[in-house]
């Protein structure tokens, strides 16, 4: 059990983790990728998925895939993926109450734009509740789970890792987290990609309830 008293910093991630799963605004990331990847590859469809997939698999993200593969400029790819509705997301005045209500810092670190974030904290009115987001831009356009990452996310905002908790629902993106010192807590996700590492010791507490989680405390 996290024990508040004791965090100076909250860090959380963003997709899936501060609005619930069925909001599916991935359903729309991914389509938008495989048009994208379809578009700048000049392939059809089917094959461009299995790239993205592909990419995915191997760099952490489809973004880096093409990156590394294609020498690609990130910008016009994470502008054009990032264009969905966001109104699936329900806005959650009680979650802003709930983290306005933890003592400390509290931090988005998030594998997509700066931009992305602030559609859907601006949705879930909550962007006046954080000090500060960490973006894939930030990260150099590497993804969470690689470990440097973490690193660039602690200097940039000075914080001691020893007195910060990750709240993610990628469970492999909790160990990186975990090494340095940090609390971890995993919203539950049903997705395989986002199960993985679950059961790990690095998973400090879980739920399948952010808001109930943080009212909990």
């Amino acid at each position: 059990m996290i024990e508040k008293k004791n965090i100076e910093s909250w860090v959380f991630d963003l997709d899936n983790t501060l609005y619930p799963v069925s909001a599916n605004l991935f359903a729309q990331v991914d389509v938008r990728m495989r048009d994208f990847i379809a578009q700048y590859l000049r392939v059809d469809s089917d094959e461009a998925y299995k790239i993205q997939k592909h990419y995915f698999k191997t760099y952490g993200t489809t973004l880096r895939g093409l990156m590394t593969c294609h020498d690609m400029d990130p910008s016009p790819y994470l502008d054009y993926v990032h264009d969905i509705d966001v109104s699936t997301v329900e806005p959650s005045p009680e979650l802003a109450t709930a983290i306005r209500g933890l003592e400390g810092q509290k931090y988005i670190f998030t594998n997509a734009s700066y931009d992305h974030a602030m559609r859907v904290m601006d949705r879930l009115e909550v962007s006046d509740c954080f000090d500060g987001i960490f973006d894939i831009v930030d990260a150099g356009y590497d993804p969470k789970p690689k470990a440097h990452v973490y690193d660039k996310f602690l200097e940039k905002f000075a914080i001691e890792p020893t007195k910060a908790v990750m709240i993610e629902d990628m469970a492999r993106n909790l160990e990186p987290a975990a090494n340095l010192g940090m609390a971890c807590v995993w919203v539950e996700n049903d997705h395989e990609w986002a199960k993985e590492g679950a059961e790990e010791p690095y998973v400090h507490d879980q739920t399948d309830d952010l808001l109930g989680w943080l009212q909990g405390l």
